[in-house]
């Protein structure tokens, strides 16, 4: 993109010089005519011609070319400025999250599995640089979106994760786990993370949550692990009545922290506890800022001078001023 700037902008102040210059010429305007003395002027009109009246034209040309000379002095200059980004270190980053019932506890606003998907749109809108997956789990695990740069498909498909009871109900920690590294191991990128996220207990599965780790820690993938829920007791639904409206009581909160604290520090991550929508933001902002991709960003300049126009446009004023007086104006001088 150009725009124009100036290499020495500092010249502009002799623009000031104009004022005294024009105060001068106004004052001392009637001397620049020889007076010639006669006795009668009766013969003589009281109109100007035409020639009298442009006279005062030509200081204007001088003072026009005095400006243009300092604007030229000023170095205009178009700068054209571009940016060449190269993404140095790349992340492949797969979401890993729990859509058992006990996700629609309503400890947190509306309940646990909204407010987590509202956060981790916004965390996916900031990554822009990065390929994202998506794997959600219960007692079984599937890839909701495989790893891609498509913030579009990826934001769809976080919109699209709801309870719905196609897959079977509960808490499959390791085959949560196992699944987003299957989708991350084959991956190229300098950095490979899983983010778990569960609000439980590892209750169902076939594969255990500390070999699902291991495999992980293999393939050099890091797992930040997330427990979602309040400290206590929290609204959870229990059961569906005839109406098939889920019924809901309170109940207390239980997370495997010891699991996810293990998982998280075998695999070189960090485990978090989300209470509330709040804290379950700033641990996205954590995880966010903790998980730099490295850019390589070089500027280019180029700068073109356009100087010379205005120096020949003033030199022309002053060529038509020096004309004019010699021949046009010279009984004027």
């Amino acid at each position: 993109m150009s725009n124009i700037t100036f290499l020495h902008p500092h010249f502009f102040w002799l623009l000031l010089l104009l004022l005294p210059l024009g105060w001068y010429w106004y004052t001392n305007r009637k001397n620049e005519k020889v007076p010639v003395k006669i006795s009668n002027i009766q013969g003589f009109k009281a109109t100007k011609t035409l020639l009298a009246k442009i006279y005062p034209l030509l200081f204007v040309l001088r003072i026009l070319a005095f400006a243009t000379l300092v604007v030229a002095l000023a170095r205009p200059q178009a700068v054209d400025q571009s940016t060449k980004t190269k993404i140095t270190n790349g992340i492949d980053i797969v979401l890993s999250t729990d859509v058992s019932g006990s996700m629609l506890a309503r400890d947190l606003k509306p309940n646990r599995l909204e407010a987590l998907k509202k956060v981790a749109a916004d965390f996916i809108k900031d990554r822009a640089n990065d390929r994202l997956g998506i794997v959600v789990y219960a007692a079984e695990a599937y890839t909701k979106s495989p790893v891609t740069s498509d913030k579009n498909v990826l934001l769809n498909a976080l919109e699209d994760i709801k309870y719905d009871r196609i897959i079977q109900d509960g808490t499959a920690i390791g085959v949560g786990l196992a699944t987003a590294v299957n989708r991350l191991k084959d991956s190229q990128a300098k950095s490979k993370v899983v983010i778990l996220m569960t609000d439980g207990v590892n209750n169902s599965g076939l594969v255990d949550p500390q070999m699902a780790a291991d495999i992980a820690k293999e393939f050099k993938i890091k797992v930040y692990t997330i427990g979602i829920g309040t400290n206590g007791m929290a609204e959870t639904p229990v059961a569906i009545n005839p109406r098939g409206e889920l019924e809901y009581k309170r109940m207390k909160v239980e997370i495997d922290e010891e699991l996810m604290k293990s998982i998280a520090l075998k695999t070189g991550g960090k485990y978090f506890r989300a209470t509330d929508t709040k804290s379950l933001e700033k641990i996205y902002e954590e995880i966010n800022q903790l998980e730099k991709t490295k850019i390589d960003e070089q500027n280019f300049v180029q700068r073109s001078e356009l100087f010379r126009p205005f120096v020949l446009f003033a030199l022309i004023l002053l060529l038509i001023d020096f004309i004019s007086r010699k021949t046009l104006f010279k009984g004027f001088v």
